[in-house]
């Protein structure tokens, strides 16, 4: 019985911390986009600075094998908003692998974003949709 509760316990545990771990990176993640001046919260230039901060985060703390298979997931479909959030995805992910410290991320996210543009193909360029895409600045 003692033994059945120290299992319970351990995996009440995990739980716990598996739970945890998405609401930290999406927690800052949202900080920075609340503190952001970009524009285009869906489809623009902070879209483009969300995905790729949360992804440089995913491949910071886990890898980026876990980014590719969330993207996967999340973004399966071949429609353009879904195309731009990949492409982003795969920077963050690229940002967060290289990152020598945690703090060396934000900065890195930004600086590769203020250098996107609208329809970006080149793998190390953020991107974005067209403006009239574009929906509410922060997406609350």
């Amino acid at each position: 019985m003692k033994r059945r509760w120290k299992l319970l316990s351990v995996a009440a545990t995990v739980c716990m911390l598996l739970a945890a771990y998405p609401t930290v990176v999406l927690g800052y993640t949202w900080i920075k986009v609340a503190q952001s001046d970009l524009p285009g919260g869906h489809n623009g230039p902070l879209d483009a600075y969300r995905h790729t901060l949360a992804s440089a985060i995913v491949a910071y703390t886990l890898n980026e094998g876990v980014v590719e298979r969330v993207s996967e997931m999340m973004e399966h479909q071949e429609i353009a908003t879904h195309r731009m959030d990949r492409h982003n995805n795969r920077i963050g992910a690229s940002i967060g692998s290289k990152a020598k410290s945690f703090w060396d991320i934000e900065p890195a996210v930004a600086k590769r974003v203020a250098k996107g543009k609208l329809m970006a193909r080149d793998s190390d360029q953020s991107t974005w949709l067209p403006k009239a895409m574009w929906g509410d600045k922060k997406m609350w």
